[in-house]
């Protein structure tokens, strides 16, 4: 694939990455990605990885499902060694693969996706109800009303 410089694009369906359904609420849906594999000027052999997907999460904050979308734009080294990755230059990520040469690209958009969802899922629409936050609108006080400042005491005995 990288001496012919090949590119690969489609549709893979979400229900069929094992791993990644472990983490969603909902497997329903696909991933649009494109796979470019070549060679750059330094002769490291690389694979583009572009992928974007509307993930079904659950929010940590009100345990509801919502849908995430994701986009991963990224160039993985190919290394066959862990010590070869010293030898990537600095916007590439290392992908350690066999020693026959060959890997799954499926795997490759699955590894991908999971490294970019959030470690703690949180809808951004979001919002804590008022009986967990404690907010009451009623007991709302105006910039004139002052609480007495607890440190009145200690300024009375300094003087």
């Amino acid at each position: 694939m990288v001496s012919a410089r090949r590119s690969f694009e489609g549709t893979l369906p979400i229900a069929a990455m094992s791993r990644l359904c472990e983490v969603l609420a909902s497997a329903d849906g696909g991933v649009q990605f494109e796979l470019d594999f070549g060679r750059d000027s330094l002769g490291i052999s690389y694979v583009d990885v572009r992928a974007q997907a509307s993930l079904a999460l659950t929010c940590q904050r009100t345990l509801e499902p919502f849908v995430l979308p994701v986009e991963v734009n990224t160039r993985l080294g190919l290394i066959r060694q862990e010590r070869d990755e010293a030898g990537l230059p600095p916007d590439c990520e290392p992908l350690l693969v066999a020693e026959d040469g060959r890997l799954n690209p499926a795997d490759v958009i699955e590894d991908e996706l999971l490294l970019v969802l959030p470690l703690v899922p949180v809808n951004p629409d979001s919002s804590l109800p008022d009986e967990v936050t404690g907010y009451d609108p009623d007991d709302l006080t105006t910039g004139d009303e002052r609480s007495e400042n607890p440190f009145a005491v200690l300024r009375e005995l300094k003087k």
